[in-house]
C-alpha cells in the first residue's frame, strides 16, 4: 500500500548544462505543471543564478549539488551554506557517491556538510549506499547503516529535518536498477533506524536514486517507504523527467 507523504522528486544535473540546454529544460518544466509530487533541481553552481530567475515564482525548487563544512574563510573552490541560501537554494546534497569515491569524503565529513546546510535553512539529501562487492559480500545493511549512523550522531534531533536518498552505487548510470522489493528492503531499514533516533521518522522523506527511469519510477515511488527519487541522467531530458515527476503523483 501506498504512503501518504507527498512524494519528492530531485533532478541531480551533475557535471552537465549549458545556457541553451538549460533554458530548454526549464521551460519544459515550467509548461508541464503542475505536478502532484514537490520537484527540485540540483545543479552545477555556475547555473544557480539563472536556475533561481527561471523558477521565481514557480513551486520548482532548486539546490546545489554540495555544500562546504565550512562557515568561511581559506577554502579555495569550495561554496558555503550561506552563499547558497542567498541565491534562494532549498536543497544541498551531500554524501553522493561520487563525492565519497572520487573526493574520499568520509562518513563524518558529509554529516559536518549535512550540520552545516541546516544552519543555514538548507535542506540538506544525505545519499547513502553500497558498492556492488559490498552487496554481494552482504553487507548492505552495514554500510547503510554506518554511513546514516554518522549523520544521527552529529544531528541528533535535527535529523529528522534531512531528506535522505538510497542510492546503491552499483546502480548509479549503469543501466541497472534495484528491484522495487530491494530497494523497499532498505528504505524499511533505514526508517527503522530513523524511527530509533527521532518521533519524526514516519514523515521524513526516503528518496530512491539509480537509474530510475519513466518506466520504473511508478513501481518504486509505490513501495511503502519510498517517497520519490533523486534523479540523475534522466532528469537532463525534460519529458522524461516530468514522467518520472508524474509517477510520483
Amino acid at each position: 500500500m501506498s504512503n501518504t507523504r507527498r512524494k519528492l522528486v530531485v533532478g541531480n544535473w551533475k557535471m552537465h548544462g549549458s545556457h541553451a540546454a538549460n533554458a530548454e529544460l526549464l521551460q519544459g518544466l515550467l509548461a508541464a505543471r503542475p505536478f502532484g509530487a514537490a520537484v527540485a533541481v540540483c545543479v552545477p553552481y555556475p547555473y544557480l543564478s539563472e536556475v533561481a530567475v527561471a523558477l521565481a515564482g514557480s513551486d520548482i525548487g532548486w539546490g546545489a549539488q554540495d555544500v562546504s563544512s565550512h562557515e568561511q574563510g581559506a577554502y579555495t573552490g569550495e561554496v558555503s551554506a550561506a552563499m547558497l541560501k542567498e541565491f534562494g537554494c532549498r536543497y544541498a546534497i551531500v554524501g553522493h557517491s561520487e563525492r565519497r569515491a572520487y573526493h574520499a569524503e568520509s562518513d563524518q565529513v558529509v554529516a559536518d556538510k549535512a550540520k552545516a546546510a541546516l544552519a543555514h535553512g538548507l535542506t540538506p539529501i544525505v545519499c547513502v549506499g553500497e558498492t556492488l562487492a559490498q552487496r554481494e559480500a552482504g553487507d548492505t545493511e552495514a554500510v547503510v547503516k554506518r554511513q546514516l549512523s554518522a549523520v544521527i550522531h552529529t544531528l541528533g534531533q535535527c535529523i529528522s529535518e534531512v531528506v535522505v536518498a538510497y542510492e546503491p552505487v552499483w546502480a548509479i548510470g549503469t543501466g541497472k536498477t534495484a528491484s522495487p522489493e530491494q530497494a523497499q528492503a532498505v528504505h524499511a531499514l533505514l526508517r527503522a533506524q530513523l524511527e530509533a533516533a527521532t518521533p519524526h521518522a514516519a514523515v521524513m522523506k526516503l528518496l530512491y536514486g539509480g537509474s530510475v527511469k519513466p518506466d520504473n519510477a511508478e513501481t518504486l515511488f509505490g513501495q511503502p517507504d519510498i517517497d520519490g527519487g533523486l534523479i540523475g541522467g534522466a532528469s537532463l531530458k525534460a519529458a522524461d523527467f516530468v514522467a518520472i515527476a508524474r509517477a510520483g503523483q
